[in-house]
């Protein structure tokens, strides 16, 4: 039997996730890891969805293969990308492919909340 087939679907509710602030997120940038490794046994995809405060962000990196997708579902803040800065605010969608220099930061009045997905797990 091959890994794949060992692996089960899943069902899960977003409020069993707990909070977490991940390494480089400062200030109240919370997520849930919703599917990863540790929570869904996936092999392929990081997806989660995360709640900024205002004032809350995560600090300027790039990722060497990965590729990331943001779904802004509420509020609004500034998105930068390799120096360029533009506001993203509801049903904006963001692609961000490797090699790409980019932060989020929450600077409106209320929570911005995105999903994340990214791809591969790993950056290596």
């Amino acid at each position: 039997m091959t890994d794949d087939a060992k692996r089960s679907a899943l069902v899960r509710n977003i409020a069993e996730v707990p909070w977490q602030e991940f390494p480089g997120h400062f200030g109240g940038a919370l997520s849930k890891p919703l599917v990863r490794p540790e929570t869904a046994g996936s092999r392929l995809m990081d997806y989660r969805i995360s709640t900024y405060q205002p004032m809350a962000y995560v600090a300027l990196h790039t990722h060497v293969v990965q590729e990331q997708v943001y779904h802004v579902l509420e509020g609004e803040g500034l998105m930068e990308m390799d120096g360029r800065r533009q506001v993203v605010r509801r049903h904006d969608v963001i692609y961000i492919p490797p090699g790409v220099e980019h932060g989020i930061s929450n600077t409106g009045l209320t929570d911005l909340t995105f999903v994340v997905v990214t791809t591969p797990i790993d950056d290596a």
